[in-house]
């Protein structure tokens, strides 16, 4: 999560105010109605995948969060790679969680 972070901050893309609350309550996967894909990486993502590792709970399942932000960040060309391998390295760890969690 802390590569995310620098990543985002590096990139221009970290907020230091927050969305307003009904644009974090969507029921949208990524909430793409209401929020730029790198608002949800900070607003929702981050700090729910933070509070799940903190309370010793695995994640849901595999992210696949990458594929997302290949597509949201194309914009930013060469640039965004550091960005895409911190995703790709997030959907690396979900799956491997979701595969050992799996066996039991």
């Amino acid at each position: 999560m802390l590569q995310l972070e620098m990543e985002l901050r590096q990139l221009g893309l970290w907020s230091r105010e927050p969305p307003v609350r009904w644009r974090l309550e969507s029921e949208v996967p990524f909430c793409v109605d209401t929020l730029a894909f790198d608002q949800w990486l900070q607003w929702v993502f981050i700090p729910q995948v933070i509070s799940l590792l903190e309370r010793g709970e695995t994640l849901p399942g595999e992210c696949r969060i990458q594929p997302m932000g290949e597509e949201a960040f194309a914009h930013l060309g060469r640039r965004r790679g550091g960005l895409l391998a911190a995703l790709g390295q997030i959907d690396h760890c979900a799956a491997m969680l979701a595969k050992d969690v799996a066996q039991f």
